[in-house]
């Protein structure tokens, strides 16, 4: 057959709706053992019970995939004249975003002493998330989960 040539090479396959439940689940569990993480190894990071581990989880993730694109785009020129040390402050807003929003709530114990304490809470969520998803592939467990 000349003219014709098929090959699975860059093929994408759409993920199932409950393939990105699944990812987003096991997404949310990861940030939440980064959380624990680093607010058992931190000192000035409070944190409190597994609910309150999920629920921080949750408004950090949510943070993340709303408001954090808008801030790097909007601190690129310092990210590039940075080499990329401006992304660990953005990081460390979000996490203390995360500590005023979840304040506002009774049942979530989550506190933050002061800069610091968030600026190495910060590095140590983004790290300890880095080398999760390095073992566990959250969209790859996920299609394996749902099939």
């Amino acid at each position: 057959m000349r003219g014709v040539f098929v090959t699975n090479v860059g093929s994408f396959r759409r993920p199932s709706r409950k393939e990105q439940i699944a990812a987003f689940i096991i997404r949310w569990l990861i940030t939440a053992v980064s959380v624990w993480v680093a607010a058992a190894i931190v000192g000035g990071i409070h944190l409190e019970g597994w609910e309150s581990t999920m629920l921080v989880a949750l408004i950090l993730g949510a943070l993340n995939a709303i408001l954090r694109p808008l801030l790097v785009l909007g601190a690129l020129p310092a990210i590039i004249m940075t080499l990329g040390l401006g992304l660990i402050l953005i990081n460390t807003a979000l996490l203390a975003l995360t500590a005023w929003i979840a304040g506002q709530f009774d049942r979530i114990v989550f506190d933050i002493d002061g800069f610091w304490s968030a600026l190495f809470g910060a590095i140590l969520i983004s790290l300890v998330g880095f080398v999760i998803t390095r073992f566990i592939r959250p969209e790859r467990l996920a299609r394996e989960m749902v099939r």
